[in-house]
């Protein structure tokens, strides 16, 4: 690794969820261009604007730091363009399947995805993903330059987390909303239901969240922030039931498996998260009902409980400020009403089971 590739790989962990899609080195003999008038002559079908759009959002890099459009390119500069979506090496497949559309308009699609659906496609998921249900969707639309639409990510949702998305349908949209998700000014709540109660009713979690070096299909927390990438999370307590609480979490930082790693770090694991610990019983007693009553709750919630909640950013073209909020899904929601009545009925319970030992470290 050179000394500029190591440098732009520092860049890419700071923009999180950047991939770069194109890499130049200057010639030695190249005069001193505009950098957006030189890419515009290397790289086919491309506006000088759409350059200029991706300069201003800081996703042209030189030499491992993001420049201005007007930058003049210098022998030897390694330019790299970093955008929100992974370059693909397969077509997509466009497939009819039903999606839950909060809005839509010209520039952009909120979308309120259900549990159990992949985003997008990648190795062992193919099809049946969000960007397949999209590309399905926006058959016949066309963009105000006559283009078909395609579908532009800008953030993703685990597997089995349900939720808020928001998709770009434009580039240009999906340029400008890439920079407030990068700066940090989109506004994520998350409702999680997690093992536990707290001592106070709000509490911030930061922590460098990276791929565990034992299992790299998790992510884990190096406190002393020597590995991964800067991660912070913002929780309040929203209802507390004794061995569970529902929180309310908002995202400084999106990293992946963020919340549920957090809480693991912090001893409150996700409610029926497989992958970090939470679908055992970690908080409670030893009654053979409360058991059941746990196995009767992971059965009807089978995933960690986590749903992207609400969703608010300014519009990227309008500039209008926007807020989208969603219900809590029927399984979510089903688990509460579980906990709100055992909580409500608790020491009357207990009595009648006749084993009082408690679990609770």
């Amino acid at each position: 690794m050179t000394e500029n590739d190591e440098t732009l790989e520092m860049s890419s962990e700071e923009k999180e969820e950047l991939y770069e899609h194109f890499r130049f080195k200057v010639d030695p003999g190249t005069e001193l261009l505009r950098m957006d008038r030189y890419l515009t002559n290397l790289i086919a079908n491309v506006s000088r604007h759409r350059i200029q759009e991706a300069a201003k959002a800081g996703c042209i890099l030189v030499n491992g730091r993001p420049e201005k459009s007007n930058y003049r390119v210098h022998p030897n500069d390694v330019i790299s363009i970093l955008l929100p979506r992974p370059p693909r090496d397969f077509e997509i497949i466009p497939q009819d399947i039903p999606l839950d559309i909060m809005y839509e308009d010209d520039d952009l699609i909120i979308i309120n995805k259900p549990a159990g659906m992949v985003v997008h496609p990648a190795f062992g998921n193919y099809d049946g993903t969000l960007v397949n249900a999209l590309t399905y969707h926006f058959q016949g639309q066309k963009d105000k330059n006559g283009e078909e639409i395609k579908p532009l990510l800008l953030h993703r949702i685990d597997k089995n987390t349900s939720g808020i998305l928001v998709v770009a349908k434009s580039e240009e949209a999906q340029i400008k909303l890439a920079a407030n998700f990068f700066d940090h000014t989109i506004d994520r709540k998350y409702r999680a239901l997690v093992w536990g109660d707290f001592k106070e009713d709000e509490g911030t979690v930061i922590g460098n969240v990276g791929r565990n070096p034992l299992n790299r299909l998790v992510m884990t927390v190096f406190p002393d922030g020597e590995q991964g990438k800067h991660a912070v999370t913002h929780y309040r307590v929203v209802e507390r039931f004794g061995y569970v609480t529902l929180i309310e979490c908002q995202l400084e930082t999106g990293r992946t498996h963020q919340i549920r790693v957090h809480m693991k770090y912090i001893g409150h694991p996700l409610f029926n998260d497989e992958s970090y610990g939470g679908d055992q019983i970690l908080k409670g007693t030893t009654f053979t009902k409360y058991k059941q009553f746990i196995s009767n709750c992971f059965k009807l919630m089978p995933r960690q409980a986590l749903h992207a909640k609400s969703l608010g950013f300014t519009h990227p073209i309008t500039g209008k400020y926007m807020l989208f909020d969603s219900e809590m899904p029927a399984d979510f929601a089903a688990v509460l009403d579980k906990w709100r009545t055992y909580a409500k009925h608790r020491e009357l319970d207990e009595e009648d089971f006749g084993d009082d030992t408690d679990i609770t470290p």
